[in-house]
Parts: structure tokens; sequence; C-alpha cells
């Protein structure tokens, strides 16, 4: 088994250990007949060939949607398990594997990446990179995934370092420090590859960042460009960061404590993996949070580029448009959904079309090209916004102390992955339904490193003193009801907005979706089912509880002509296909 060294960690490992493991290593690399080979162009095309998953979304539009149609309505009550691969690290396994000519790349927490047989579930190799202590992540230690091109992985780890790895034998190729571990940078998403870059984004948002998207060289990993989610003086959307008003305090202890350089530590973390349009060159990145989160009144103005969709040019980073979802967030509704991006004819032409549930509640349509707003509607309750504008601007509507607000803090939705079928015409959302929080903001002032959430957030339950939705983790057994929130899968259609068909959950659901060319959905939950739907209708075709939450998005592939799809429960990943 592989276990490559992180040469930079404190304390290197004896030589003669080093030795130990090299020799250990060379029986098990990937021989030259499978060695994996992913072309750029392999990637623009990758929806041609569903038998691989070559990128975090499946292909550059994110629509996590497969062309595999061996699995049908008629045959998935025949599903059954294949193989598991059980890690041995504790945590919510929230990462999508890849899949290259039948090899299998995971990672699995904190930041091991894990080379398997994707027919079998043999191992071939395991890097673990060896994360500082010093690193802070606000939601656990997570890592969502690789990027291949040619024969080298991508990953991002916790202590903000771009790693590059041989794709066959796992050894590293060469290491960069994207960020700062004292300032609480941390990377958590799966990079990008577009062309001869690679693409990540930082997380720390809770931490009072600034964030930043950056391209760096697949070769030598030397930094390209980098674009700031937070423009800085003279920037364009730094006007959006307003002066303190006279009546505010300088002093933090105050109620009226005004921040006058809060845009230096603004948040507007980058921690899911954005798309990319081909014919445009542009690349599309959600962006998170204000800092701090839950108290405006401390960062005047709209806080440009936070709870935003920003689109850059692939080559340069420019911004070309951007469109802000949530101005002055004080609600934490990051805006890092996954930009799911589709092609819409309508009389007579075509329209490049971005789908956006939003974690604040709103299913907005925009064209992708410049950024326009088309449509927006809500697809579960909201107060804190009685509408969107003709410009898609909320029309807010604070609730006054005390009141809940709905979506609650987690949002309608989160980071769990959308799908697309171009079939149905329907767009597939994991939601939270009726679930809000009772939300207050308090003075805080910045420290390097520390917590920067200024809240003082309740739950809210319907009924006084009973359990409410646990938000990150649950335990094995439910202790609250319904009417304190439930999960749902919900199908939109884009052209109007409406909702077509609703698939109800008794717990929330942080499973990500996928749908296929057979009009099958699949998706998972925290009370550990894991359920194929009919994509046209709703209704649950079969089931299986994999005894642990599912908090990652499933995929589909193909080995030797037969069909599989994996998903993670629990400590486990587990691949289903049709009983021979």
């Amino acid at each position: 088994m592989t276990v490559a060294q992180d040469r930079r960690a404190k304390g290197r490992r004896p030589f003669a250990l080093l030795v130990l493991c090299l020799i250990i290593l060379v029986p098990f690399h990937l021989h030259s007949q499978v060695s994996p080979s992913v072309s750029y162009e392999r990637l623009l095309n990758a929806a041609k060939e569903p038998q691989n998953w070559l990128t975090y979304s499946g292909t550059y539009l994110s629509q996590r949607h497969s062309l595999l149609t061996q699995i049908d309505p008629t045959n998935v009550k025949n599903l059954e398990q294949k193989w598991i691969y059980q890690t041995q690290m504790f945590g919510p396994w929230q990462a999508t594997p890849l899949v290259v000519d039948g090899i299998m790349y995971v990672t699995q927490r904190p930041n091991d990446v894990v080379a398997l047989d994707a027919k079998t579930g043999r191992a071939f190799w395991i890097y673990r990179h060896n994360t500082s202590p010093d690193q802070k992540a606000c939601c656990g230690a997570n890592n969502r995934g690789v990027a291949i091109l040619g024969d080298t992985l991508f990953m991002g780890t916790l202590d903000a370092y771009l790693i590059a790895l041989d794709a066959r034998s796992g050894r590293p190729r060469w290491k960069v420090q994207v960020g700062d571990i004292k300032a609480a940078y941390s990377m958590t998403l799966a990079p990008l590859v577009i062309k001869d870059k690679v693409l990540v984004g930082v997380g720390g948002g809770e931490f009072g960042i600034r964030g930043f998207i950056a391209a760096y060289d697949v070769r030598t990993g030397k930094e390209i460009w980098r674009f700031y989610t937070i423009p800085g003086p003279g920037e364009p959307g730094h006007e959006t960061w307003e002066p303190c008003p006279p009546s505010s305090s300088s002093s933090p202890t105050s109620p009226s404590y005004c921040d006058p350089e809060a845009w230096k530590h603004g948040g507007g973390p980058v921690w899911l993996t954005g798309s990319y349009d081909p014919e445009l060159n542009l690349t599309y990145w959600g962006t998170g949070n204000a800092g701090p989160d839950w108290n405006p009144d401390q960062r005047p103005g709209d806080n440009l580029y936070t709870a935003s969709v920003v689109a850059l040019d692939a080559d340069t980073g420019e911004l070309k448009w951007h469109f802000q979802f949530t101005p002055h967030d004080r609600y934490d509704y990051d805006s890092v959904q996954i930009p799911v991006l589709i092609d819409l004819p309508s009389n007579g032409r075509t329209t490049k079309l971005m789908l956006w549930a939003n974690r604040n509640g709103f299913f907005y349509v925009l064209d992708r090209a410049t950024g326009r707003f088309l449509s927006g509607n809500p697809f579960v309750k909201v107060n804190w916004a009685s509408g969107l504008d003709d410009s898609g601007r909320p029309i807010q509507t604070p609730q006054p102390p005390g009141a809940p607000t709905w979506p609650g803090n987690q949002g309608g939705t989160n980071w769990y992955s959308p799908s697309y079928s171009p079939r149905t015409g329907l767009f597939y959302v994991s939601a939270w339904e009726d679930y809000a929080t009772i939300f207050g903001g308090v003075p805080v002032q910045y420290q390097e490193g520390r917590q920067f959430g200024g809240g003082a957030n309740k739950p809210y339950g319907p009924v006084p003193g009973a359990p409410g939705v646990p938000t990150l983790r649950r335990g094995p057994i439910n202790t609250w009801t319904e009417t304190a929130g439930r999960g749902a899968v919900i199908a939109l259609d884009p052209r109007t907005g409406e909702q077509k068909w609703k698939f109800q959950m008794t717990d929330v659901s942080d499973s990500g979706l996928l749908t296929t060319a057979s009009d099958l959905l699949f998706t998972g939950g925290r009370e550990g089912y894991f359920q194929v739907l009919d994509a046209r209708t709703g209704a649950l075709l079969w089931s299986t509880n994999l005894g642990g939450q599912i908090v990652n998005g499933p995929i589909t592939y193909q080995v030797d002509g037969e069909q599989y799809v994996a998903a993670i429960a629990g400590h486990n990943l587990v691949a289903f296909g049709l009983r021979d």
C-alpha cells in the first residue's frame, strides 16, 4: 500500500522508514496497461464517455447527469452490492470519486488520496498528506475530491496546499502553498482543471479571511492568476464596503461597533468547485458569506463579491460579470452552490443559462453569457425577503428580534450537488423544508486565525423546548419531528420555476443527486437510506439502508460492460450493480 510522505510536515520520518515504504509500494503501482491519461480534449468531451466520471460534477457543465442506461426503471429492483471500501478515518465523508478507465480516485479524511479498482474495490495505493496541526477549518476535516489532467492528480488540503500526484503511483510531483494557515485559510473543494491550469478557491469565511480564486500551472505549480472575491481600494466593487456612519462606534464592545477596514477580513470564501463554458471561456464560481457572518452592522454596504456568482476569464482571471444573490448577507447564506449550465432551445435559438438553487431559498435562472437575471422563485418557505425585483435583487424583510427566519442558517439547500436531466428538462435539488433559525448579531473584533462569526443564533422549533434539527451532525436516533424541518428532493422546471414533484423524507438530507438517461434519480439521506426515484414523477423505485449518513454525491460509471453506481454512507464507499 502506498503511503507517500509530506516532506514539509513537522518531524520528518526516518530515511530507513521511507525506503521501506517505497519498497512496499512498488508492487502495487498501476501497470502501464491501465495507466491513466486524461487529455484536456477528454475533459471537454467528458459527456461522450459516460463509462468514466472525469470531473467533480461529471462534466464542465456540472449537470451530474450520465448517459448510461443499463440500470433502468424495469431492472433497478435487481441492484445489489458489488463491493465495499471502508475508510479508517472517522467523520462525514463528503468526497466525490473520479473514475478513469476502470480506476477510481477518491479522497478520504483528512487529506488522503486512494486509488481503487473500480470493478472490485481493491486498493492500489494511498497517498497521505500529513496535515499541519495548526490548520483550522470551520466545519470538519472534509475534502471533496481531486481533479486530473494527463497522468497527474490535483488535491487541495486543509492546511491550504495544492499538491500534484502521479496518478500511477501516488507519489507527489509538486506542492505549493496557496494560503496562510495562521490566518485560517484552508481548502476543502475539489480543484477544477481548465486547459493547462488547475483552479482552486479557499475556505475560511468563519475566520475572516479575504477570499480568492487562483489558477496554477499544471506542470510546475506556479501561480498564473488570482482573483480576490473581496475587492480592495480602487477595484470595482470596493465601494460596496461603505464607510462607517458617523453615529457608529469604533469600540468592539459597543452595540453600534463598525469596522472601518471590514473589507480586509470580509470573507467571501470559495469552498465548492466551479463550472466552465468552453465556448465563452468563462468559469463560474460561487462565493460564501461576508465576515462577520451574522453581524452586518459592522460592515455597511452590499459587501461584494460575497454571496455571489462571479464569471471569470479562464485564461486571465479577469471578472466579466457578477450577480449577488444576498446583498449585505446577515444569515450566512453562502452562495457556493454548484453552477449548473444548460443550453435551452427557445423560439428558434439556444440560450445559455445558469441554474442555481440558492441557500437563501430562491431558485434562479441567469443568462450565463451576461449575468442577466431572468427569473427567480422560492423553492422552500422564505420570509427574509418578500420577493425579488426585476433585476433579481431581494426585497429584504428582516424579522423582528426573537422571531424565526426561513430558511434557517443551513439554508434551503447547501453544498450538496444538484442535478439536471436534459431528457426531462428538470432541475433537481436536495432541500431543507420548514427549517428556521432565530438570528442575532453581536459585535466581534477581528483577530487573525480566530472565529469571526458575530452571531448569537438559536434553533427554532414550533414546540417550545422540543429538539430541533441537528445542523451538521446527527446521532443514531431521531429526537425531533418533521415539524422542526425535513428533507426533500424537489424537481423544478427552469422555464417556469414551478415545482413539478417532490419526494419527502423524514430527516433532512445532505446528499447530492445523480440522474441518468434511463430517467433514474439517485440520492440518499442522513437516515442512511440510498434511494432511486423515477426522475419524471418522483416515485420511489428502490431503496436500501446502508447504516450511515449519506453526505456525498452518488456517481455512476461502467467497467467491462457493467454499470455501477457508487455512494458513500458513514465510513463505507459502496458500489452497486445489477444482480448477475
